[in-house]
Protein backbone atom coordinates (compact mmCIF):
# COMPACT_ATOMS: atom_id res chain seq x y z
CA UNK A 1 0.00 0.00 0.00
CA UNK A 2 1.56 3.49 -0.93
CA UNK A 3 1.33 5.79 1.62
CA UNK A 4 0.78 9.73 0.70
CA UNK A 5 2.25 12.59 2.67
CA UNK A 6 -0.36 12.66 5.66
CA UNK A 7 -0.17 8.81 6.24
CA UNK A 8 -2.72 7.93 4.71
CA UNK A 9 -3.51 5.35 1.60
CA UNK A 10 -2.81 7.06 -1.44
CA UNK A 11 -5.85 5.62 -3.71
CA UNK A 12 -8.21 5.98 -0.60
CA UNK A 13 -7.31 9.66 -0.52
CA UNK A 14 -7.97 9.85 -4.48
CA UNK A 15 -11.50 8.48 -4.00
CA UNK A 16 -11.83 10.59 -0.95
CA UNK A 17 -10.45 13.53 -2.77
CA UNK A 18 -13.19 12.92 -5.55
CA UNK A 19 -16.28 13.34 -3.33
CA UNK A 20 -15.21 15.53 -1.84
CA UNK A 21 -15.14 17.33 -5.15
CA UNK A 22 -18.70 16.41 -4.89
CA UNK A 23 -19.78 17.96 -1.79
CA UNK A 24 -17.77 21.24 -3.05
CA UNK A 25 -20.16 20.99 -6.18
CA UNK A 26 -23.27 21.07 -4.16
CA UNK A 27 -21.73 23.39 -1.36
CA UNK A 28 -21.13 26.08 -3.79
CA UNK A 29 -24.51 25.89 -5.14
CA UNK A 30 -26.52 25.86 -1.83
CA UNK A 31 -24.14 29.06 -1.11
CA UNK A 32 -25.80 30.60 -3.99
CA UNK A 33 -29.32 29.75 -2.91
CA UNK A 34 -28.49 31.05 -0.10
CA UNK A 35 -27.38 34.24 -1.38
CA UNK A 36 -30.64 34.44 -3.82
CA UNK A 37 -33.17 34.10 -1.13
CA UNK A 38 -31.16 36.29 1.24
CA UNK A 39 -31.27 39.61 -1.61
CA UNK A 40 -34.95 38.61 -2.63
CA UNK A 41 -36.51 37.25 0.09
CA UNK A 42 -39.54 39.69 0.67
CA UNK A 43 -43.02 39.89 2.91
CA UNK A 44 -43.96 40.19 6.92
CA UNK A 45 -40.95 37.87 8.23
CA UNK A 46 -38.02 39.59 5.48
CA UNK A 47 -35.93 40.90 9.11
CA UNK A 48 -35.85 37.57 10.31
CA UNK A 49 -35.35 35.60 7.54
CA UNK A 50 -32.53 38.35 5.96
CA UNK A 51 -30.31 38.12 8.96
CA UNK A 52 -30.83 34.33 9.82
CA UNK A 53 -30.30 33.72 5.53
CA UNK A 54 -26.87 36.12 5.94
CA UNK A 55 -25.95 33.74 8.81
CA UNK A 56 -26.69 30.48 6.77
CA UNK A 57 -24.88 31.41 3.61
CA UNK A 58 -21.67 33.21 5.75
CA UNK A 59 -21.53 29.72 6.95
CA UNK A 60 -21.78 27.74 3.99
CA UNK A 61 -18.97 30.09 2.63
CA UNK A 62 -16.08 29.06 5.27
CA UNK A 63 -17.27 25.40 5.05
CA UNK A 64 -16.74 25.63 1.00
CA UNK A 65 -12.89 26.83 2.00
CA UNK A 66 -12.93 23.64 4.38
CA UNK A 67 -13.68 21.55 1.51
CA UNK A 68 -11.65 22.90 -0.45
CA UNK A 69 -8.75 22.93 2.13
CA UNK A 70 -9.44 19.30 2.77
CA UNK A 71 -9.17 18.14 -0.71
CA UNK A 72 -6.03 19.88 -1.29
CA UNK A 73 -4.35 18.41 2.11
CA UNK A 74 -5.52 15.19 0.70
CA UNK A 75 -3.17 15.59 -2.43
CA UNK A 76 -6.00 15.85 -5.06
CA UNK A 77 -7.21 19.51 -6.78
CA UNK A 78 -10.37 21.52 -6.05
CA UNK A 79 -13.15 21.88 -8.62
CA UNK A 80 -13.22 25.69 -8.85
CA UNK A 81 -15.51 26.60 -12.35
CA UNK A 82 -19.14 26.98 -12.19
CA UNK A 83 -18.92 24.79 -15.02
CA UNK A 84 -17.85 21.83 -13.37
CA UNK A 85 -20.06 22.81 -10.07
CA UNK A 86 -23.01 22.44 -12.57
CA UNK A 87 -22.32 19.29 -14.07
CA UNK A 88 -22.14 17.41 -10.74
CA UNK A 89 -24.28 19.27 -7.73
CA UNK A 90 -27.38 17.83 -7.17
CA UNK A 91 -29.12 20.38 -4.73
CA UNK A 92 -31.81 21.74 -5.86
CA UNK A 93 -31.06 25.44 -8.20
CA UNK A 94 -33.23 28.11 -6.41
CA UNK A 95 -34.11 30.34 -8.97
CA UNK A 96 -35.86 34.33 -7.58
CA UNK A 97 -37.10 32.82 -4.43
CA UNK A 98 -38.99 35.49 -2.66
CA UNK A 99 -41.35 33.90 -0.76
CA UNK A 100 -41.04 32.78 2.90
CA UNK A 101 -41.86 28.57 3.05
CA UNK A 102 -40.25 28.26 -0.94
CA UNK A 103 -36.56 29.45 0.86
CA UNK A 104 -36.82 27.32 3.54
CA UNK A 105 -38.32 24.75 2.00
CA UNK A 106 -35.20 25.19 -0.49
CA UNK A 107 -32.74 24.95 2.81
CA UNK A 108 -34.43 21.67 4.22
CA UNK A 109 -34.44 19.89 0.20
CA UNK A 110 -30.76 21.41 -0.16
CA UNK A 111 -29.74 20.16 3.82
CA UNK A 112 -31.09 16.72 2.61
CA UNK A 113 -28.74 16.17 -0.53
CA UNK A 114 -25.97 17.62 1.02
CA UNK A 115 -26.61 15.21 4.33
CA UNK A 116 -26.68 12.31 2.13
CA UNK A 117 -22.99 13.19 0.02
CA UNK A 118 -21.58 14.14 3.58
CA UNK A 119 -22.52 10.18 4.99
CA UNK A 120 -21.12 8.59 1.77
CA UNK A 121 -17.90 10.75 2.91
CA UNK A 122 -18.13 9.33 7.04
CA UNK A 123 -18.38 6.07 5.82
CA UNK A 124 -15.79 6.35 2.85
CA UNK A 125 -13.33 8.34 5.15
CA UNK A 126 -13.76 5.99 7.84
CA UNK A 127 -13.25 3.25 6.22
CA UNK A 128 -9.33 4.87 5.19
CA UNK A 129 -8.73 5.72 8.83
CA UNK A 130 -8.94 9.53 7.21
CA UNK A 131 -9.57 11.00 10.94
CA UNK A 132 -9.61 14.52 9.52
CA UNK A 133 -12.43 14.06 7.02
CA UNK A 134 -14.07 11.86 9.44
CA UNK A 135 -14.13 14.74 12.13
CA UNK A 136 -15.40 17.53 9.74
CA UNK A 137 -17.98 15.44 7.82
CA UNK A 138 -19.24 14.20 11.61
CA UNK A 139 -19.38 18.19 12.45
CA UNK A 140 -21.08 19.43 9.30
CA UNK A 141 -23.59 16.66 9.74
CA UNK A 142 -24.36 17.30 13.67
CA UNK A 143 -25.23 20.98 12.34
CA UNK A 144 -26.91 20.34 9.33
CA UNK A 145 -29.21 18.10 11.22
CA UNK A 146 -29.86 20.80 13.57
CA UNK A 147 -30.95 23.64 10.75
CA UNK A 148 -32.90 21.31 9.19
CA UNK A 149 -34.82 19.97 12.54
CA UNK A 150 -35.38 24.02 12.55
CA UNK A 151 -36.33 24.59 9.66
CA UNK A 152 -38.74 21.90 9.65
CA UNK A 153 -39.95 23.16 12.92
CA UNK A 154 -40.59 26.64 11.39
CA UNK A 155 -42.56 24.76 8.45
CA UNK A 156 -44.60 23.27 11.24
CA UNK A 157 -43.72 19.52 9.77
CA UNK A 158 -42.05 16.77 11.35
CA UNK A 159 -38.48 16.02 10.99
Amino acid sequence: MELNSIGLDAKQSRELGKELNVLLANFQRYYMNLRGIHWNIKGKRFFDLHVKFEELYDDANLKVDMVAERILTLGEVPLHTFEDYIAIAKVPQGKNVSVDEKAIRLIVDSLKELLKIERRILDASDEANDEGTNSMMSDFITEQEKTVWMMKAWLAEEI
